[in-house]
């Protein structure tokens, strides 16, 4: 990995010189428009919407447009103006729970790594965000300008590392127009509902899901390459659309999950059929 920033973490009068790399990359396949006839690449010029010329970069600024649809020609002097700063320090300004950070805020993340001056400190801030059971809440300043972030403990195959999660601001997250008013919901669906939930319950591993759209894409890819025929891939056959009988759909879907999981399906006509059965059982026994 190549190092995007150099700086240093500060909580205190503690200073941990570190590293910044990009923690995640896109696996999706990268297209260029082209000529169907030749394959040659599609180019556009810069055509002014005015005059219809062609315009040089020399002679191309940044507009804001208004509401009443003014055009607000900004210049490189224009934005010379604006606050920026160089600094090279991540700042931690508090240390927070967790939980009390809507992940919406989280944006990119960046895995730090100490210089070799650094190593000590690095190890010392690690293991105080681990016993805190806490994230450090930090300001960096990336691209000139000044971000909040958050520093927490990852585990990788090769040790735990600290992570920088740059976040957005509060007034970018959006605030949803409508309201989901369902009415009254039976308890029998409730039951059911719960009792899916419970079936289903299970770890998180994320090795367990793929994308199957790009892995298919890649096999294209590389069938085309290769001058073979491209494999066609059957499409989902899964329907949407309203759920007539909540609760039956419940029961099904309760069915189908143990089903998938090898589990013995109990048949139950409804939850309180289900509790019912249990109650005998644990008699039973």
């Amino acid at each position: 990995m190549r190092a995007i920033w150099k700086g240093a973490v500060s909580f205190g009068l503690v200073s941990v010189p570190v590293k910044l790399y990009s923690a995640t990359e896109s696996h999706d396949v990268s297209f260029r428009q082209v000529h169907v006839a030749d394959g040659g690449r599609i180019r556009y010029q810069r055509i002014c919407s005015i005059d219809g010329e062609e315009v040089p970069y020399s002679e191309i600024a940044k507009g804001y447009e208004t509401e009443d649809g003014e055009m607000v020609v900004l210049t490189d002097d224009d934005f010379a103006n604006l606050p920026t700063t160089s600094s090279r320090e991540i700042a931690v300004e508090k240390f927070v729970p967790a939980d009390q950070i809507d992940p919406m805020l989280f944006e990119k993340s960046y895995y730090l790594e100490p210089e070799n001056t650094g190593v000590k400190p690095y190890a010392l801030l690690r293991q105080a965000l681990r016993d805190a059971d806490r994230v450090a809440l930090v300001t960096v300043a990336l691209r000139q300008r000044t971000t909040v972030a958050a520093l927490r403990v990852r585990e990788t195959d090769n040790g735990d590392v600290i992570v920088l999660q740059t976040m957005m601001w509060p007034d970018e997250i959006r605030v949803p127009d409508f309201n989901v008013d369902a009415g009254e919901i039976k308890d029998s669906e409730i039951k059911m509902a719960n009792m899916l939930v419970e079936t289903l319950a299970g770890d998180f591993h994320a090795e367990e899901f793929s994308d199957d759209y790009a892995d298919a894409v890649d096999a294209m890819v590389k069938a085309k390459i290769e001058g073979g025929e491209v494999e066609r891939t059957p499409t989902s056959t899964k329907t949407s659309g309203e759920v007539v009988d909540l609760l039956a759909a419940l029961q099904r879907s309760v069915a189908a999950a143990k089903k998938s999981r090898g589990e013995p399906s109990d048949d139950e006509g409804s939850p309180d059929e289900a509790e019912e059965k249990k109650a005998k059982k644990s008699k039973a026994s």
